[in-house]
């Protein structure tokens, strides 16, 4: 006879499937099966679209997951939601919680751990969470705003449908264009000038350099005079013309009583009119005042 009958063996099999099952699902939802983890709650009063087996980060690291969420129907609570963490991990006092969504629309929940070391939250306590809108939120935000501009959106390309249909413009753009190629003429004109001029650079440097060489020869002959003595000269010249015209100016001396004397000039006048009327009258009278004979007689003047 058997020891277990055919039913007992069937019961067992089950309730052996069953708690697979279980620990299978709870192991597919990122719960540990055989480690004992700290659990604590979060109190929101928006979820968003959080749920059971959603994971929980610290930090950029997942160190837990959502293990439960108690919903108050009568609205009168906040959503209660229950998660564990790895015993290791010790939270903060006044840490927080954030529910974050992507734009895919997936949505995990942030652990905003506190500086403080000395505190830390007890299994079983309660902290504070809150709704993080992140892009979605900020672009949501942005949609109020870009609505107010569709209608100064809508002017704006009418006006600039208005421009693009004036015909003056095909007629601008023709001349750009007509400009465009005549500065591209210009511009390969100039390369072919200047090409011309590098290879004169040379001759017109030696002719510069022979210009430089004078140049400084004629610097060299300057800095050999004797500058300062030619001035002392010059100086001195200077000194005795003014001293001659000072002189000249009054009266003293016969070029300064002759230029400056009326008396004098007057005299001047007179004697050399009577030297000329002298002169006149030897030249019709000679024999007045000059006596040839051949034999030594003298006749008397008439």
């Amino acid at each position: 006879m058997n020891k277990f009958s055919k039913e007992i063996k069937i019961a067992l099999v089950a309730i052996v499937g069953i708690v697979l099952l279980y620990l299978g699902m709870n192991f597919l939802k990122g719960m540990s099966l055989f480690t004992n983890n700290n659990t604590y709650y979060i109190s929101f009063t928006d979820i968003s679209g959080l749920s059971s087996s959603n994971p929980i980060f610290a930090d950029g690291y997942q160190v837990g997951v959502v293990k439960s969420i108690d919903f108050d129907y009568s609205g009168e609570k906040d959503v209660i939601v229950a998660f564990s963490v790895d015993n290791d991990l010790r939270i903060p006092k006044g840490s927080s919680a954030e529910i974050v969504s992507d734009f895919m629309g997936n949505v995990k929940m942030n652990l905003l751990l506190a500086n403080n070391p000395q505190e830390r939250v007890m299994p079983g306590d309660t902290i504070i969470g809150s709704i993080n809108p992140g892009m979605l939120g900020r672009a949501g935000e942005m949609i109020p705003v870009i609505e107010k501009m569709l209608p100064k959106l809508d002017s704006i390309l009418a006006s600039v449908n208005t421009l693009l249909a004036d015909p003056n413009i095909s007629r601008t753009l023709g001349n750009v264009q007509q400009v465009t190629h005549d500065l591209t003429t210009s511009t390969k004109e100039l390369n072919t000038l200047m090409a011309g001029l590098n290879k004169n650079v040379p001759g017109l440097m030696g002719k510069a350099n022979g210009v430089l060489d004078n140049t400084t020869q004629l610097t060299s002959n300057l800095a050999a005079l004797d500058l300062e003595g030619t001035m002392t000269r010059v100086n001195q010249t200077l000194d005795n013309v003014q001293t001659l015209t000072h002189n000249m100016n009054s009266n003293k001396g016969t070029l300064g009583l002759l230029m400056n004397d009326a008396t004098l000039y007057d005299k001047l006048n007179a004697t050399v009119q009577s030297a000329d009327t002298l002169l006149n009258n030897l030249r019709e009278h000679p024999k007045r005042y000059v006596h040839f004979s051949i034999f030594g007689k003298k006749e008397k003047a008439q």
